[in-house]
């Protein structure tokens, strides 16, 4: 398999490949404002779509609106047994990121022409397009789920009938100066040949 020298490689693209997740905990102000909001969104749209649909939606949680958030997690942390000090955890977690988008999917399991599988492929295809968007425009952000996506109290908060909760994506300036040190694993792995199935 040939290399591509990396002084060829386009800035977009260099850039994507820079790109890695940063926790709510390492973010701070500022955060997206509006103009920046509205480019990561207009991404978003430019994931893979099939029939024109749009299966999903954004809602921005920021502010005064964040306490409100984190009352919503800490009761349905209560709602589930939870102890106090857990909750109280809980509701800390909603209000580490300066602005949280919570990403809301709305998938016709009728459609004549685009089966769930590929609305739930746009669905994902919008996520990547809009963290890489964050990336490109200097803040640091990372998709969070968990199973308060399925506690009925959170999802009443955020979803309508035929909605699902997919999660929220922390967005802020990252206060992280390099990118983690983790293994990803060769790209010789999971680039293979087809090979054919004997006749």
């Amino acid at each position: 398999m040939t290399t591509l020298d990396p002084a060829a490689i386009p800035p977009g693209l260099a850039l994507l490949l820079q790109r890695y997740s940063v926790g709510p905990k390492h973010l701070s102000e500022p955060a997206p404002d509006d103009a920046a909001l509205q480019l990561m969104v207009q991404a978003a749209l430019r994931g893979p779509d099939h029939a024109g649909l749009v299966p999903f939606r954004l809602v921005v949680v920021r502010g005064a609106q964040r306490q409100r958030l984190a009352d919503v997690f800490e009761q349905a942390a209560l709602d589930a047994g939870k102890p106090p000090s857990e909750a109280e955890l809980d509701r800390d977690r909603a209000l580490r990121a300066p602005l949280t988008l919570a990403l809301i999917a709305r998938i016709d399991s009728g459609h004549p022409v685009a089966p769930a599988h590929e609305q739930w492929m746009a669905v994902g295809g919008a996520l990547a397009n809009l963290l890489n968007a964050a990336h490109a425009l200097g803040y640091g952000a990372k998709m969070l789920s968990g199973a308060k996506v399925r506690a009925p109290r959170v999802v009443a908060a955020f979803c309508g009938p035929g909605e699902t909760l997919v999660g929220w994506i922390g967005l802020g300036t990252s206060r992280k100066t390099s990118a983690p040190k983790f293994d990803k694993p060769e790209v010789t792995t999971l680039l293979r040949e087809w090979q054919p199935p004997a006749a």
